[in-house]
């Protein structure tokens, strides 16, 4: 189940899922999942959730220092940009919500800009914190636990610096399960296996209700900002993740609500490498998963290094 999103044309991280969903196509592989559009755009008090009412109103009003854009998140502020916000934080919520209510179904929303935000204020290509927003949402809703497992290159902030600011969150993430690796290579690979592990025994005792696992392009070591695993490796994370998945499922006998993200991703040479590693990850999923048998070449170029003048 793909939830998509209309975007704004403003930077090349809210672009990134509007380019994704035209890569699938172009591969032919759309026809292997189902498209649902039947979700609302968050408004305001949906971002109270997790921001103070100076951030969310003068952000969505267009009022400075909140939506100096160009300043704190490197994209310029537009009325387009503004409103995709709405919908890229819905999505990863409707996303969530729909692997609980059907945990038979693997949820995808591919969307990004979020892990970085804090509670007055965005940060980098992030201008709200939709993991939180989300599992608190769904925390009110459901009285469930979730757990992400973030393996963008960049540590995700937001769930952590929120705490102290939105206090069901601890509820929503239990400390030391908003999940990140910092390591590299073989280390890489090895935390995230323990880690998984652990996160299992949480599953399994009943603790943990859903996960969310958000594969970030950027920690490939062609990324432009990343450069943590090889393509065999990044690869490798998405097989032992779906494989984890599966296991449980034997483990517990029931169906455990999954829900997949984007995250980062930065390529200026060759954006199309970026979206192919996201697309792998998506068909790893759906042959792990759901029973398919999608057979998909991963292409990711190696990054033209440039002598400096």
């Amino acid at each position: 189940m793909v939830y998509p999103i209309e975007l704004s044309d403003e930077s090349c991280s809210p672009l990134k899922p509007k380019l994704l969903l035209e890569y699938i196509q172009k591969t032919g592989l759309e026809g292997h999942f189902e498209i649902n559009q039947s979700f609302s755009p968050f408004q305001n008090d949906d971002f109270l959730i997790a921001h103070t009412p100076e951030y969310v109103n003068g952000f969505f009003d267009g009022v400075k220092p909140h939506a100096n854009c160009s300043g704190v998140l490197g994209i310029n502020w537009s009325e387009k940009f503004a409103s995709s916000v709405r919908y890229t934080n819905s999505s990863l919520y409707a996303a969530i919500r729909h692997s609980i209510v059907y945990p038979e179904n693997i949820c995808f929303s591919p969307t990004s800009g979020f892990h970085h935000a804090i509670p007055d204020s965005g940060a980098l290509f992030c201008a709200f914190s939709g993991q939180v927003i989300a599992s608190v949402k769904i925390y009110r809703e459901f009285g469930l636990s979730g757990a992400y497992i973030d393996l963008d290159g960049h540590i995700g902030n937001s769930i952590e610096d929120s705490r102290d600011f939105v206090l069901e969150l601890n509820e929503a993430v239990p400390k030391g399960l908003n999940i990140n690796l910092t390591s590299k290579h073989e280390e890489y690979i090895e935390n995230l296996k323990i880690l998984l592990s652990l996160l299992k025994q949480e599953i399994v005792s009943g603790k943990i209700h859903y996960v969310v696992f958000c594969h970030g392009a950027d920690s490939h070591e062609d990324d432009d900002i990343g450069n943590q695993l090889t393509t065999d490796e990044w690869t490798l994370c998405s097989e032992i993740f779906y494989q984890w998945v599966k296991d449980i499922e034997e483990v517990t006998g029931k169906q455990l609500p999954v829900s997949l993200s984007l995250f980062g991703g930065y390529r200026a040479d060759d954006f199309n490498s970026v979206l192919s590693l996201h697309t792998s990850d998506l068909v790893t999923c759906l042959n792990t998963l759901c029973g398919q048998d999608i057979d998909y070449k991963l292409e990711v170029k190696a990054r033209e290094c440039k002598a400096s003048a």
